[in-house]
């Protein structure tokens, strides 16, 4: 793991990590933490499952702190968007995004054409404004999710283009005991898409 700065189109400075696998990568990805105003940042569990797994798919990962003056998931796509100059920097494509909460809300509002894929974990669909995807979509629910039930955004998902929405049983909004799940499941349907976008 390689610790890099970021730097932000307006100037913030975020710290960051990163992880190539040895051999050459099939893409790499850009994972998203949850609310930085309640305790998220890159070392949550959920980001550090799915940091730590792709690289074990030829995948490439990158993780970073949002801004730290919220800007209201807003300011936060230009976070996003420096983490994927990181990425093309290393000449590591096709790029994809990998956000859980509130990550997964700035990962589907950041437009930007080198994104091929989303995979949203326990995306608050009904509490914050989500566009309509233009990539492919996973989406992965927890059943006994505190601000989006499932119901309401297994209806929302149907909408979408080129989406595929999963349950996670038996676990709520924070998937304490299913990071692993998450993870592979996550991991495993960005691998095939980005080895096909190759």
């Amino acid at each position: 793991m390689e610790s890099v700065p970021l730097t932000t189109a307006d100037g913030q400075e975020l710290p960051a990590d990163i992880e190539v696998p040895d051999r050459d990568p099939i893409g790499g990805v850009v994972i998203c933490h949850p609310h930085p105003q309640y305790g998220g940042n890159r070392f949550n569990p959920v980001v550090d499952a799915v940091f730590r797994h792709v690289p074990t798919l030829g995948i490439a990962a990158l993780r970073f702190d949002f801004r730290s003056e919220f800007g209201g998931g807003l300011e936060e796509r230009r976070d996003v968007v420096s983490a994927l100059d990181e990425l093309e920097e290393r000449s590591i494509s096709p790029l994809a995004i990998v956000g859980y909460s509130f990550g997964a809300a700035v990962a589907l509002a950041t437009e930007d054409d080198r994104v091929r894929a989303i995979a949203a974990v326990a995306p608050p669909l009904t509490m914050m404004d989500v566009p309509t995807p233009t990539v492919p979509t996973l989406v992965l629910m927890p059943r006994h999710d505190q601000f989006t039930e499932v119901e309401a955004a297994s209806e929302i998902v149907a909408s979408w283009p080129e989406s595929e929405f999963r349950v996670i049983e038996s676990t709520d909004h924070f998937i304490a005991g299913r990071t692993s799940q998450v993870a592979e499941s996550a991991g495993t349907w960005m691998a095939g898409l980005l080895d096909r976008e190759r």
